[in-house]
């Protein structure tokens, strides 16, 4: 997910201030609205819901939280949700960290957001049209709700635990094994699986 508007964000370790291209001057954020979003939204939104406008930038209870509005609303299908995290395969930035959680988006119907928490202070944090600032992955209720992984002690693990760790173990340790070996092999798997 991209933000829907290029911002800044400034932080003085107690304060949060934020501006956007265009904008003449920094803001205090108190809660912000998308430019020109309230007046779109009153003139497509019923009339008993048109001053409900979900702000596009709220500041968070914890120091240097804020929350972040993609402009989407987010419905899934029956039993699924979907984990907000922060993108991946890109490095982070270092002014601020995703925060991660599941929305029950099967019955909750809102507003896309994130959670960030700025880790600079006294300097612009700036996010880009063109720079994810977070991705939504779907994931069934049962993935989460009852764990399908059991903790064991040492102790407690029979001889096919132990044979499976050698198998993941052993080739780790072939300094002349093929890069990527992993990889390989377990696409050859899972096209033997799906045949």
């Amino acid at each position: 997910m991209y933000p829907p508007l290029s911002f800044s964000l400034w932080w003085d370790g107690t304060e949060i201030a934020w501006t956007y291209g265009g904008a003449d001057e920094w803001y205090a954020l108190r809660g912000a609205q998308y430019p020109g979003f309230i007046e779109a939204f009153k003139k497509v939104a019923p009339a008993d819901v048109a001053t409900l406008a979900p702000p596009f930038l709220v500041q968070g209870s914890l120091p240097g939280v804020v929350q972040i509005w993609s402009g989407y609303l987010a419905r899934t299908a029956p039993r699924w949700a979907l984990l907000s995290r922060g993108a991946v395969n890109i490095p982070r930035t270092q002014g601020y960290e995703n925060f991660e959680g599941v929305i029950e988006t099967d019955t909750w119907f809102g507003p896309l957001f994130t959670n960030i928490r700025l880790t600079r202070t006294n300097s612009p944090v700036e996010f880009h049209i063109r720079r994810p600032l977070f991705q939504v992955q779907p994931i069934l209720r049962e993935c989460y709700q009852e764990p399908s992984f059991e903790v064991l002690e040492l102790a407690d693990m029979k001889p096919v635990d132990w044979q499976r760790f050698e198998e993941t173990i052993r080739p780790n340790t072939d300094q002349t094994r093929a890069l990527g070996h992993y990889a390989v092999d377990t696409r050859k798997r899972l096209r033997g699986e799906s045949c």
